[in-house]
């Protein structure tokens, strides 16, 4: 029998195909009804409801708190601690389970900081969230992409946040038990590995795709995986040991491959393709447009024409569906898939998540540096970005970027970015501007990964006027990336305010307005229009944000990972500088739409009057190694 895809319905829009694998070769009933009812299972509920006494804890505040009522199902009982900064409450799972998630709903007296751990033995714990400023309310810690797998699990406090003790209304626990190495045919992906290049969010991570169930209509947003919006993305899952494959099932949301390739692997790294729907296939998925509201996903069974082997297994998409989105339109989202099946034999439990990076030895050395003293810009160091070149029109900006030294120069050991305004004289990248200004960076220069940067800075203060110090992933030109995939660091933005200036990363799922980001306030009086250095220390777990040697801002991986997207900020970034005017962030707060959208007459007028620029003294890079 040749390589086929099985769909039912195809030209009934909305209908979802779901055929499960050849009855002959089916895994044993009581395993797979088990695996389906166990997918969106709260682990921890139902091993307190077999075993009251898997909770235990520090102590409690009276007997109407007791551990158990975080464990009951009633979100309206509540665990509250004994009055003590390194309170715990504990759970026996009864069995050691793959984690995906741990859901943690406080009551009003919340942990400011505090860990989760995971143990086989109760004795040994590792940690794999830890949170430093909580603010309460519900929390969802993804466990992708560490590996947690754990009979226990434990909240440790570290420091309340309030006087009392830790309250939780909650404290859920969603995962299942890895496939074991099998000698008769199962399903060797449940609750294994699973990555992907690129994900959404931390809610559409691909570890999801291995933990055992789908909602039986194919719609909504249960656990999934779910790529960014770009054709050339994939999936694939770790089996443990080199397998005997013959059927791969794919339970796709709306959001499904038009066409794609499954494909098999022994190293992760070289890939043989064995199977890809016909051009007849395609044509019939291509054809299935719908709107969002109305579209269902499908149910692919691929059976193999015969058994092969490997330990990977992985889906490289070719083309997402298309939606109506709405109408007149077509609109293509990410791809979206609910679950992935590998059926066949072999595998092994012992499949796990490699460990993530720990932190660099060695002591900082500087491997770049600039005070700009010269006559004029070093571009053996830095590169003239130009407005239809280099870049195009981004932000709702007003200015054009030119390479000219009214706007781009060395003036007194310093970089000077200038502003200039000119009504409709500068033509670039299709476009006419009133306003140049200048824009410099280090990319295909100076392009690194990790380290100590820094520059000091005077900056203009006036509405909408824009100055930035920050990095951005080098392959944000890769069409198969761009941004957010390529990751931005801003190590200082100003948008005109005397008194504050802000810090912020933007990744999959924290982009924009959405950023992982926080604003200091200058001590003591201090104002932007004076010189102060700003820095990041950027290092394999996290980021540190600094003004004048105060941290202002750390965000770790850990968290980032946990509860936002995926980490971005493990491969090569490089230097801007520039002075922007108006734009989307201004115009966010001043909320100025004319004569310039974020840009009031007032700040143009002191551009036209000449003397509006910011001011760089150095700039410096310092790397372990």
């Amino acid at each position: 029998m040749r390589n086929r895809i099985l769909l039912a319905a195809l030209a009934t829009l909305a209908t979802v195909a779901v055929l499960s694998p050849p009855p002959a070769a089916a895994a044993p009933a009581a395993r797979v009804a088990a695996a389906q009812a166990a997918w969106d299972t709260d682990r921890a509920a139902a091993a307190y409801a077999q075993t009251p006494a898997a909770v235990t804890a520090s102590g409690s505040e009276n007997a109407g708190t007791a551990p158990g009522l975080a464990f009951d199902g009633d979100g309206g009982t509540r665990w509250s601690s004994n009055f003590a900064d390194d309170a715990w409450l504990r759970v026996d799972l009864g069995s050691t389970i793959r984690v995906d998630r741990v859901v943690l709903d406080w009551e009003a007296a919340y942990g400011k900081r505090y860990v989760l751990e995971a143990s086989k033995n109760g004795t040994d714990w590792t940690p794999f969230y830890t949170e430093t400023a909580g603010t309460g309310g519900s929390v969802t810690a993804s466990t992708y992409p560490q590996e947690v797998t754990g009979r226990y699990l434990r909240l440790r406090g570290l420091e309340r946040a309030t006087p009392y003790g830790y309250s939780l209304w909650s404290f859920k626990v969603y995962g299942g038990e890895p496939a074991p190495a099998s000698t008769t045919r199962a399903n060797l992906a449940l609750n294994h590995p699973a990555y992907s290049n690129y994900y959404q969010h931390a809610g559409n991570t691909p570890a999801f795709v291995t933990d055992g169930g789908y909602p039986a209509t194919l719609k909504g947003d249960s656990t999934r995986w779910s790529s960014d919006w770009n054709a050339d993305r994939w999936v694939a899952v770790d089996l443990g040991a080199t397998s005997t494959i013959d059927t791969v099932d794919l339970y796709w949301e709306a959001a499904f491959a038009v066409d794609y390739q499954l494909q098999v692997s022994d190293d992760n790294r070289t890939w043989r393709t064995v199977y890809q729907p016909t051009a007849a296939e395609v044509a019939a998925r291509r054809a299935n447009v719908a709107s969002p509201a109305d579209a269902a996903g499908l149910h692919d069974s691929v059976r193999l024409p015969q058994p092969v082997t490997g330990r990977y297994v992985r889906m490289l998409g070719k083309e997402r569906r298309s939606f109506y989105n709405p109408a007149p339109y077509t609109a293509q989202f990410g791809y979206s898939l609910y679950e992935f099946q590998v059926w066949g034999t072999g595998g092994s439990a012992s499949a796990a998540y490699p460990a993530l990076p720990g932190e660099q030895s060695g002591s900082y050395r500087t491997t770049f540096f600039d005070d700009f003293t010269g006559t004029a810009l070093d571009r053996s160091k830095w590169r003239v970005v130009r407005t239809g070149s280099e870049m195009g029109s981004v932000n709702g900006e007003a200015q054009a970027y030119v390479d000219s030294t009214d706007n781009i120069r060395t003036e007194n050991g310093s970089l000077v970015l200038r502003a200039k305004y000119c009504k409709g004289c500068t033509k670039a990248g299709g476009g006419t501007y009133d306003f140049t200004s200048g824009r410099v960076d280090t990319n295909t220069k100076f392009d690194f990964t990790y380290g100590r940067v820094s520059a000091r800075m005077k900056l203009p203060v006036g509405d909408g006027y824009w100055p930035a110090f920050w990095l951005l992933g080098s392959n944000v030109d890769d069409p198969s990336v761009s941004w957010p995939a390529s990751g931005e660091t801003d190590i200082m933005e100003n948008i005109g305010y005397r008194d504050w200036t802000s810090t912020a990363l933007h990744g999959p799922g924290y982009s924009a307005d959405g950023n992982i980001g926080a604003r200091q306030t200058y001590p003591g009086g201090a104002t932007a229009d004076q010189w102060h250095t700003y820095a990041v220390e950027w290092t394999p777990t996290g980021m540190r944000f600094l003004v004048d040697d105060r941290l202002v801002q750390e965000t770790t991986r850990n968290k980032v990972e946990s509860t936002r997207g995926q980490w971005v900020f493990d491969h090569n970034q490089y230097v801007i500088l520039n002075l922007a005017l108006g734009g989307a962030y201004p115009a966010g707060w001043n909320q100025t739409t004319t004569p310039y959208w974020g840009l009031p007459q007032s700040s143009v007028d002191r551009i036209a009057g000449g003397g509006v620029q910011a001011e760089v003294d150095w700039v410096r890079v310092e790397q372990k190694g």
